[in-house]
């Protein structure tokens, strides 16, 4: 049994959000202030109870929408699928068929008529029809555990009757294990007392006690063990560390050792249906390593003999736990401006081997686009290096404006742009590729009568971008002039076909740096840097490139004499980032290409100002 669908409506920032679940691990991420503290507290409104009280909802937690004024109803709705038969005659009349055939247990709680301290009053129904209560024996049987962020671990891990070590093993002791230990105990105990140093201790405190009181008023003292039988020795077991008491422990693996206690507890409880752990911030006070390990032990959580499933709900802030998450269970909130959506990249139709592709290269930097506001796609370290200062000549600040700036290493863009669009992550994407331009192949007299009835397609290779790779690196490159009409390659006009309302793809003539070098101040500017890297070389190219006629012929020489020399090329990512320092300089002329001014105003568009 678990939780399938989460419904929430009107509550805080969430206007109207479905969520799906998987059993096992789900990873809730997003940016700031979108939404995810209030998933979790919709969830405990369910699942809280045993540990703490349920969540006090309050006029101000009703939705606000833009402009407007909250009103209506907060409502949560649960959808519990995978029901077992046990499950569902503890559930009964709380089932309903599903869209499969089985029965799903339904569970409904609306939040209304506030009090005179603007406190929302709570109803809980289960089934189709609001007059069927939730019953206790219901409530008894959704067993959940939150774990807040930054929690401070140590304190749930001191002895106490109530604390999860004492739960734990009262859970794992059976009738004669606890007879052993009581036998255990009250053996120790009347050893100890044996003891000269507790009986002169004894003696001495008895002795004042009878002279202070008299014989009348004085109590009957006893020094001895204070955990003498099993029930207040469970009270008072403390987990020690290295030898070290709990409380001189690192916060960061105290949490680790909590998450292991509560997990244990939750598993080997046999009186509930279900069980939710719900934990805020997995990753506080844990470096890196340390959140892989967690992340990968969340996700290989199984059920095992003599323990039951439990379903963990996680909320992160943290690139590392979306990068080595696996897809399915990731649960991605986004504001788009207007509202908060939803999506779940389990429900992406990846072409053939692009989803194993993608989470190949989810690593830290790449996942950071799960929490993006806006996404600038480029081909590599040059890109990367140029793109903010380029953004900045003509007054945007990409940080300022939540913009992500992202490489995928090449030309592997269709792996990450399944993720955003009109039917996914709804947010303004640009790709930045070159156009890396082909000379169309000439038709033979055959394809031309075979071909006389087809449209002609301003593109290389085939309608679905498929182009045969070899003939296009075979290919002799062009350089085209200002104005020309080019053809894209293959694969720049497969990324134009995914465009749609928030993604396009942009390029300009043929590559980056040559398209940088088609303006006269540029090129200045790029000789610039070139000679504080190469000299020689900056010295040499600046008289080729003074020696040529017209705008042109110059990126041509400028270009190949960087990039395209018999031997010893110039590096793109060392020259773009000494590019990138001497534009700094606001009293260096530099024209930004229109290609790359369209795809940082597409991105920036939904602020409507500049930094």
């Amino acid at each position: 049994m678990h939780l399938a669908k989460l419904v929430i409506k009107n509550f805080r920032k969430l206007a109207h959000a479905e969520l799906t679940f998987q059993p096992g691990l789900n990873v809730l991420v997003g940016g700031n202030n979108v939404g995810k503290t209030a998933i979790v507290d919709a969830l405990r409104a369910l699942l809280a109870g045993h540990d703490e009280p349920y969540p006090r909802l309050v006029e101000d937690d009703v939705h606000r929408p833009h402009g407007g004024i909250p009103s209506g109803d907060i409502v949560f709705e649960y959808v519990f699928r995978g029901l077992s038969l046990d499950d569902e005659a503890d559930f009964l009349a709380a089932l309903v068929p599903g869209d499969s055939g089985a029965l799903e247990a339904q569970v409904t709680i609306r939040y209304s008529e506030p009090d005179k301290a603007g406190r929302l009053r709570a109803k809980r129904w289960c089934g189709e029809h609001e007059d069927v209560g939730l019953t206790a024996d219901m409530i008894e049987n959704l067993r959940g555990v939150y774990l807040p962020p930054l929690r401070d671990a140590s304190q749930g891990l001191k002895p106490g009757r109530t604390s999860q070590l004492a739960r734990l093993l009262q859970l794992l002791a059976d009738e004669v294990g606890i007879e052993g230990i009581n036998k255990v105990l009250k053996e120790l105990d009347g050893e100890l007392k044996k003891h000269l140093p507790i009986v002169h201790t004894h003696d001495a405190i008895t002795t004042r006690h009878e002279t202070m009181l008299g014989p009348q008023l004085a109590q009957l003292l006893e020094i001895g063990l204070s955990a003498s039988d099993f029930r207040s020795l469970k009270a008072r077991l403390s987990l020690q560390v290295d030898a070290f008491d709990i409380e001189q422990n690192g916060l960061g693996f105290n949490n680790l050792i909590y998450m292991a206690v509560v997990l244990s507890e939750l598993a080997k409880n046999p009186e509930s249906c279900y069980r939710g752990l719900i934990v805020e911030e997995p990753e506080a006070h844990l470096h890196p390593q340390l959140q892989a390990v967690l992340l990968q032990y969340l996700e290989s959580i199984k059920a095992v003999e003599g323990e039951k499933p439990v379903q963990l709900f996680v909320t992160s802030h943290s690139p590392n736990f979306a990068s080595i998450a696996n897809l399915d269970s990731l649960v991605c909130l986004i504001d788009t401006g207007t509202s908060v959506e939803t999506f779940f990249p389990r429900n992406v139709a990846f072409k053939k081997g692009k989803r194993e592709k993608l989470e190949r290269y989810l690593d830290v930097t790449r996942a950071e686009l799960f929490f993006a506001r806006r996404v600038i796609f480029v081909e590599g370290a040059a890109e990367l290096m140029m793109v903010s200062a380029l953004a900045k000549r003509i007054g945007y600040d990409l940080r300022q404006h939540g913009v992500s700036l992202i490489s995928v290493e090449g030309l592997n863009f269709d792996s990450f742009l399944p993720l955003f669009g009109d039917k996914a992550l709804k947010i303004p994407v640009a790709v930045l590729t070159d156009a890396d331009p082909v000379a169309p192949k000439p038709v033979s007299k055959a394809d031309d009568v075979a071909g006389s009835d087809m449209p002609s397609v301003d593109v290389a290779g085939d309608a679905e971008g498929d182009a045969d790779d070899d003939d296009e690196d075979d290919a002799e490159p062009i350089y085209p002039e200002p104005g020309d009409t080019i053809m894209v390659s293959a694969n720049t006009s497969k990324m134009k076909s995914c465009e749609d309302t928030h993604v396009k793809v942009f390029h300009g003539l043929k590559t980056f740096e040559y398209d940088l070098a088609l303006e006269a101040v540029n090129r200045v500017a790029m000789l610039t840097a070139l000679k504080e890297l190469h000299p020689k070389i900056a010295k040499s190219l600046t008289a080729t490139v003074d020696a040529q006629t017209d705008d042109a012929a110059k990126a041509r020489a400028l270009f190949r004499g960087m990039f395209e020399r018999p031997k010893n090329n110039v590096q793109k990512g060392s020259f773009a980032q000494s590019l990138a320092q001497v534009i700094s300089d606001t009293e260096v002329e530099f024209k930004v290409p229109h290609y790359i001014e369209c795809a940082i105003q597409h991105v920036c568009q939904s602020t409507g100002k500049k930094a």
